[in-house]
């Protein structure tokens, strides 16, 4: 197989150079002018950051994007779909709200924004899995299936599921009905160990599904009957009482993110964009963001979403630890031993290789990339 391109430019900005203008020298570098774009409609799918986290991309890159698209004839909208998780993007309202709230809003950016799955997250496509091994139908916002196009534009960072949240997880995971992220996070169920449980209810204020209760000791239990396996309890235990009771749990939510991103791109035009900024341990989901791992390294675009998130974690993995961090406390524990990828030693228990690898064996894309360097 021939190798994908990936263009890359670096963060520095001289004076009549500034940040949106180097995105948008490199999407014109990357080919995005070779799409028809006339009177199409564009969905630029986007995560616009859960209150409180200040991590995810700034709504001047959504703008320098839309810009773009605009010039080339196209009708953009910024997008993404509801969570199932506790927060304020679990249906419409509160999700618009939000992305205004982080900046996101018609005056800012120059276009409309659009929760795809709608009010309550059940307004989905049944889009067929052309190669799909673990979903035959993905659940997809309608409102991204209805697009002419679609393009992703990603932060880069790490996630404590998947390893690390790009290009990939922004498709498959984010473009996902509520019903969507169900079918994909319900692999694995996670378990209380009552021993280190203190009884601070972190997890259950996580939980989206009210899958937690506390018996008359105070200690957290988890009712599997109604846990949907997200994982958001995991990461918001500070005691490490909570654990995952099937240790493939992630790999079969990564295979399942692969397949649910084929169906988003299938048959359409796509194209792919990441900045690899700011790149924190844990999913902009969260109403908060840790420091960051890695010292920021640029922007990549990209035809191919796989060459594209490839790209990226071998750019971060070039990066020295900055300390103080949560890799950096990892990396300095006792008894532990660096497997020598930065995304694996800040999730131990996850690996982000399974989604490329998946991806690739389902025609999503290439793991093999050319690195074309833009100088602007």
């Amino acid at each position: 197989m021939e190798k994908s391109l990936v263009y890359y430019t670096d963060l520095r900005a001289r004076p009549g150079m500034n940040l949106p203008k180097k995105l948008q020298g490199l999407v014109r570098a990357a080919g995005l002018g070779k799409i028809d774009m006339d009177q199409k409609f564009v969905a630029i799918k986007i995560h616009f950051g859960e209150p409180g986290n200040l991590s995810y991309l700034r709504p001047n890159y959504a703008k320098a994007l839309a810009d773009v698209i605009r010039e080339l004839g196209g009708r953009p909208f910024l997008t993404d779909c509801n969570t199932l998780y506790v927060g304020r993007r679990k249906h419409a309202l509160e999700h618009i709200e939000a992305a205004y709230e982080n900046g996101f809003t018609p005056l800012s950016t120059g276009c409309q924004v659009i929760i795809a799955d709608g009010l309550k997250g059940t307004d989905e496509a049944e889009v067929p899995v052309e190669g799909g091994e673990c979903v035959k139908l993905a659940k997809i916002g309608r409102a991204i299936m209805d697009a002419d196009i679609v393009i992703s534009l990603n932060h880069f960072k790490g996630h404590e599921s998947t390893g690390f949240g790009g290009a990939i997880k922004n498709l498959g995971m984010g473009s996902g009905s509520r019903a969507g992220k169900m079918e994909q996070h319900n692999a694995g169920k996670p378990r209380v160990d009552q021993a280190l449980c203190r009884g601070c209810h972190a997890c259950a204020k996580a939980c989206g599904q009210n899958a937690i209760d506390f018996g008359d000791a105070g200690k957290a239990l988890i009712d599997h009957g109604r846990c949907v396996g997200c994982g958001r309890c995991l990461a918001h235990c500070n005691f490490d009482a909570i654990q995952n009771e099937d240790y493939n749990a992630n790999d079969e939510l990564n295979r399942r993110m692969a397949e649910y991103a084929k169906a988003v791109v299938q048959h359409r035009p796509n194209f792919h964009i990441s900045l690899v900024i700011d790149v924190s341990p844990n999913c902009d989901c969260h109403d908060e963001n840790d420091a960051p791992i890695i010292p920021d390294v640029g922007m990549f675009a990209s035809f191919d979403p796989v060459a594209l998130d490839q790209a990226c974690a071998d750019a971060c993995n070039n990066m020295p630890v900055l300390p103080k961090s949560q890799l950096a406390d990892n990396l300095a524990a006792p008894g532990v031993c660096s497997c020598g990828d930065h995304f694996i030693d800040s999730a131990p228990t996850t690996d982000w290789r399974v989604c490329l690898e998946h991806a690739e064996k389902i025609g999503l894309g290439n793991r093999e990339y050319e690195l074309k360097v833009v100088k602007l």
